[in-house]
């Protein structure tokens, strides 16, 4: 109580404090939220492409966002390589071709024959309701939904919808991975065909059967297999492909992450720092109007280590009433953004526990740290002197 009557002494000043503190975490807390979604799916990436080699075609004909089509034979051609346990030929595309885009990963669409990786996938995934697809689906039109592109396109289970001008049935929803299956609409290889052959222009459509479309290879080594020699020896074997293993894959996308994250990150701090020094303003402002309390303190026995103690705590105490009412603001802000954008698919934050409780004790421990300058300065007044100072 006598440390809240310490700071009511000076209300405005105090507030003017504990706002700038404010800020600087609520912007902590909201950055730091959009790396961890970005961090997220990145992950997510990572997980999926580890121990697997991504074979594409490496010419520059390409379609929709960039997707060139490649001949379905290609994948007979890995498979039978030294090294590869599996060769599963897919589609993947664009799930909706007038789509603007959004932040993090695009809706696609994703076509294979299920069960073709003979039990080699690792990435686990589940349905949520109903089932995943089975290999008795090829020549049908379902399609399993990812939680939320299902939720964006109003999908329920045993309901239809329309994709690029086909109707599927719903016949599965995925559990949440929080990451780019959530964003993935999974249809049989023959139905992923059918609509990649109508993206095409029709000289490219006309030169390849819609039975032998496919945009990507995805090859599982035989245990002990060097990814990176796997790859190798498939861009030598086979013409006009290029190969993606799990190390290139964080190697490309971590490097950007990390620059995004360090940006994001440093504008968050500059905010803090902003907020530090604003303490050390009101400490110092502080240990000059009680000049004359810390001298009878001294005089009367007080100790140095005793002054410090108090008004370190008193700036601590601003750090950690800042942090809290930052942190809140700041998760209202990720609650209303994702909320908005949920209906769309468009989920920018991911508040963790880890994050909510560093930016509480980053304030605390900045408030803190900002008032030992003051603290000290107080604690080497000399008695005398202060007790005389008008």
């Amino acid at each position: 109580m006598r440390l809240l009557r310490q700071l009511m002494r000076r209300k405005l000043r105090t507030t003017l404090t504990i706002l700038g503190i404010t800020i600087g975490i609520w912007a902590l807390v909201v950055f730091s939220s959009m790396a961890n979604k970005i961090n997220a799916l990145v992950a997510g990436g990572s997980e999926y492409f580890t121990g697997k080699v991504l074979v594409t075609d490496a010419s520059n004909i390409a379609v929709g966002a960039g997707i060139s089509p490649m001949k379905i034979d290609v994948a007979d051609q890995v498979r039978a390589l030294d090294g590869v346990a599996a060769a599963v030929p897919q589609v993947q595309m664009i799930y909706d071709p007038d789509s603007n885009g959004s932040f993090g990963v695009a809706d696609t669409i994703q076509g294979e024959v299920a069960g073709a990786d003979l039990g080699n996938e690792t990435f686990d995934i589940r349905a949520l309701q109903g089932r995943l697809l089975t290999p008795e689906d090829e020549g049908s039109l379902v399609v399993v939904y990812g939680s939320d592109l299902a939720r964006k396109a109003g999908a329920e289970i045993g309901g239809t919808v329309e994709i690029r001008g086909l109707t599927f049935e719903v016949v599965g929803i995925l559990e949440p991975t929080l990451t780019a299956p959530d964003a993935t609409a999974i249809v049989p290889l023959s139905a992923a065909q059918d609509l990649f052959a109508e993206s095409l222009p029709a000289p490219i459509r006309d030169a390849i059967k819609e039975h032998e479309l496919i945009s990507q290879v995805v090859v599982y080594p035989t245990p002990g297999t060097d990814d990176a020699a796997l790859a190798a020896r498939i861009e030598a074997s086979v013409d006009n492909v290029s190969t993606l293993t799990g190390a290139e894959f964080d190697e490309q996308i971590g490097s950007t992450v990390a620059i995004f994250n360090a940006i994001i990150i440093g504008v968050a701090v500059i905010s803090l720092v902003v907020g530090g020094l604003s303490v050390i303003n009101t400490m110092a402002m502080s240990v000059a109007e009680r000049t004359r309390e810390i001298g009878i303190k001294r005089a009367i026995g007080g100790s140095r280590g005793r002054i410090i103690r108090e008004l370190v705590i008193e700036a601590a105490f601003i750090g950690f009433i800042g942090g809290l009412i930052g942190l809140g603001l700041g998760a209202g802000v990720v609650i209303l953004a994702n909320e908005a954008g949920r209906s769309s698919g468009t989920v920018l934050f991911d508040l963790t526990l880890g994050t909510a409780i560093f930016a509480v004790a980053f304030s605390t421990i900045l408030g803190m740290v900002a008032g030992v300058i003051p603290a000290w300065s107080a604690a080497r007044l000399d008695p005398v002197a202060a007790l005389r100072y008008e």
